[in-house]
């Protein structure tokens, strides 16, 4: 009888889990390393030691703990990247509050929701941000948001004084919060869409990020001689896992070099701080190659980083790996559900399996690929769902028990939604995906949610929402709309009625008004065939 090679792997591993908390594990690493730089923050002249940097999370923790905060508070960060969004990140899990990564682009709609949906107490963030006025947003949905009790303001007052209540905790009393931790424990919920329109809160443990981290970094060879720029968004795991946690479990430096994204000031960074490694996802890179003075910057120190959230074209991972001089990049897939790392490709591997796949399967994981149908397992070869079980797999969506039954099976397997194609040395190639999901410059975007808030427009009679293809974003967000009969409405009209409801990235580029949608025979929306007729009309 033949035995049929079916589409499941692990592999052996040679290290153990790290059976510890984050603050546990941060504490291992400065008595290692107590002078190795650990975080810089070149836009706010800010360095610190692993020595300094550990006093200074420490010291937040006692001051949260005097302004009321305990285990298991939910506590929103709503922040770009800056050094304190780091130190909050450790305080708050030094003492078991729930840290919840508020997109810095949310505007009133999405704030209101997620403060509600999670229960944040307790609010941190600037008083504003390019084109966001953080401070005036949280004035207008306070009276809405019964659980908000107190947002503390960076950049005012309201900093220093928080930090001057550090002082009157004792070391008994905040070694008594610190023994009340397991690390089992939620320490962080982050927003993240699907298909049910309402963005979920992805629950994680100390377990779940910090070892997601440490693995991740174990096959970046990372060790504390190296330093990692970061201008990935650490309201993101990218940032906050695969960044941060990477790091500090390693002794690394963690390189923060502007607030947002640019281009020229992360290539800064690298030359100036001599960083070995450099995150982004691929239209990063293209930003990064395609400046002007490109060439100008020294970038000999790199020899690693990471790729995500998009397929990498073959040009520009030949042109990252010999004109950035990163060797040994690799590239990564995951989802915040899996905190998020799940396959990434090894140093070494051959060129077309990083441009083809997204890796083999992580340590202490496992990944198989099912016929969304009936659930078996597929043949290899055959396409199908990726699913993986394992340490990182969520605690479940905050406070939705049965949401997160529909994506985590009685066998503990997360369901991705994603297609995947694994071949016999079990690397596995993303294919598509099940779920009806944009993916705008790594951005996961809900069509129903953006659908829903326009239909309160009260000239829109039906709204659908798709992508469309975007050489710089991957996708872009276009709306096929049909209005109440006899009104007028433009596209300039239904985008002002978006500015400061939802998120830029929400907003649709392209609008198509219609009379009718393109059905099937049973009645149900054909969105493949409002691509093809989009891609078409758009010259896409």
């Amino acid at each position: 009888m033949k035995i049929q090679k079916y589409s499941y792997t692990n592999i052996k591993a040679t290290t153990p889990l790290l059976g510890e908390t984050i603050g546990e594990n941060l504490l291992n690493t400065v008595k290692k390393y107590p002078d190795n730089e650990a975080l810089v923050s070149k836009h706010q002249n800010y360095r610190a030691t692993y020595k300094e940097f550990y006093d200074q999370v420490n010291h937040l923790a006692k001051s949260l703990l005097a302004d009321g905060v305990v285990l298991g508070d939910r506590v929103g960060m709503w922040s770009p990247n800056r050094y304190e969004w780091t130190l909050v990140q450790y305080a708050t899990a030094q003492i078991g509050a729930i840290l919840v990564n508020l997109n810095p682009a949310y505007r009133t709609h999405e704030l209101k929701f997620a403060i509600n949906q999670s229960g944040i107490s307790y609010i941190i963030c600037p008083v504003a941000y390019k084109t966001s006025e953080y401070k005036k947003m949280l004035e207008s949905v306070s009276e809405n948001c019964i659980s908000l009790e107190k947002v503390i303001y960076l950049d005012t007052p309201d900093w220093d004084l928080l930090l001057e209540k550090g002082h009157t905790i004792t070391e008994e009393v905040y070694n008594e919060a610190i023994n009340k931790l397991d690390f089992d424990q939620p320490i962080n919920i982050q927003y993240t869409s699907g298909t049910t329109g309402f963005p979920k809160g992805v629950t994680l443990s100390h377990h779940n990020v910090l070892n997601n981290g440490y693995f991740v970094a174990r096959r970046l060879n990372y060790t504390d001689a190296d330093r990692v720029c970061i201008p990935v968004p650490f309201y993101h795991c990218f940032g906050m896992v695969i960044g941060n946690l990477a790091c500090t479990s390693h002794g690394a430096c963690m390189v923060i070099p502007s607030e947002g994204f640019d281009a020229a000031l992360a290539l800064k960074a690298v030359e100036e701080e001599k960083c070995t490694s450099l995150y982004g996802v691929p239209t990063m890179f293209i930003a990064e190659l395609s400046l002007e003075n490109f060439k100008d910057y020294n970038l000999s120190s790199l020899r690693t980083g990471v790729m995500a959230g998009a397929t990498c074209p073959e040009e520009i991972m030949k042109r990252v790996q010999s004109e950035m001089n990163m060797k040994d990049v690799t590239v990564c897939y995951g989802m915040t559900e899996t905190s998020p790392v799940s396959l990434q490709t090894t140093i070494g591997t051959p060129l077309d399996k990083q441009v083809s796949t997204v890796g083999t399967v992580m340590e202490h994981l496992e990944v198989k690929i099912i016929n969304p149908e009936n659930g078996n397992i597929q043949p290899i070869g055959e396409e199908g769902e990726l699913c993986v079980r394992g340490y990182s797999v969520m605690l479940g969506y905050w406070n939705n028990i049965e949401t997160t039954q529909e994506v985590i099976d009685n066998a503990r397997w997360m369901h991705s939604g994603d297609l995947a194609v694994m071949d016999d040395e079990g690397y596995v190639c993303i294919s598509g995906r099940i779920k009806d999901l944009i993916i705008r410059g790594g951005e996961n975007i809900s069509p129903k949610s953006i659908e829903d808030f326009l239909y309160t427009h009260p000239k829109v009679l039906d709204i659908q929402i798709i992508g469309v293809p975007s050489e710089k974003y991957g996708e872009e967000i276009m709306a096929w709309v049909k209005l109440h009969h006899g009104v007028q409405c433009s596209d300039s009209e239904l985008l002002a009625f978006c500015k400061n409801q939802i998120a830029h990235y929400c907003v649709p580029k392209y609008w198509k008004f219609v009379n009718e949608y393109p059905m099937t025979v049973s009645g149900k929306i054909r969105k493949v065939e409002m691509r093809e007729t989009a891609i078409k009309e758009l010259s896409l």
